[in-house]
């Protein structure tokens, strides 16, 4: 195991930038065009307006090894492809056995939670909740508001992700706006 030495990040909770990043990922919708139901909009938004930020995740870097805790921002920009709000693609842990904790920081999202069993949970976060998924649920996060949604994660290094199964089957359940309200629906592409 590595011995690192302690150190901070600053966290700016409406923004999510980490003072000293070690990645940062952008997710656009032309790399998550396929994961919202309303595929016509999503072409037609690409096609018409160009190709929109939907989250990115800031990220420190540590070793994938027993004993490190990974953390990281993820910030949600608002709006919708159709009536279905901005989400992260979402993912199961490649070792499903372990879990992950989300801390909301600003504005106002969902936790989209499912097993392989077929079991849902959808829970609402504002600033200051404190979310945990446990071993062996997929997770994705929405954002139900007019401004950014920003969270803090944490888990354990080796946890690893595996987008795969989502990209291939989906979550059973949509966050979409009903009513000019978020609503939980079926999935009717889900696998």
């Amino acid at each position: 195991m590595n011995h690192l030495a302690p150190f901070v990040t600053e966290v700016d909770f409406a923004t999510g930038a980490l003072s000293a990043p070690g990645y940062v990922l952008q997710r656009r919708l032309s790399d998550m065009a396929s994961m919202y139901a309303d595929s016509a909009e999503s072409a037609r938004i690409l096609a018409e307006e160009g190709d929109r930020l939907i989250y990115e995740v800031q990220g420190v870097e540590l070793p994938v090894e027993e004993g490190q805790i990974p953390h990281c921002t993820t910030r949600i920009s608002p709006g919708r492809i159709g009536a279905e709000y901005h989400m992260t693609k979402g993912h199961y842990h490649a070792r499903r056995e372990q879990g992950e904790v989300y801390f909301g920081l600003s504005g106002r999202g969902c936790l989209v939670m499912q097993t392989e069993a077929g079991e849902t949970s959808v829970q609402t976060m504002v600033a200051g909740s404190a979310a945990y998924v446990p071993p062996f649920w997929a997770h994705r996060t929405v954002n139900i508001g007019d401004e950014d949604f920003v969270f803090f994660s944490v888990w354990e290094a080796r946890a690893g992700h595996d987008y795969g199964t989502i990209e291939r089957d989906g979550f059973r359940k949509l966050v979409v706006r009903r009513d000019g309200q978020p609503t939980v629906v079926d999935n009717p592409r889900y696998r």
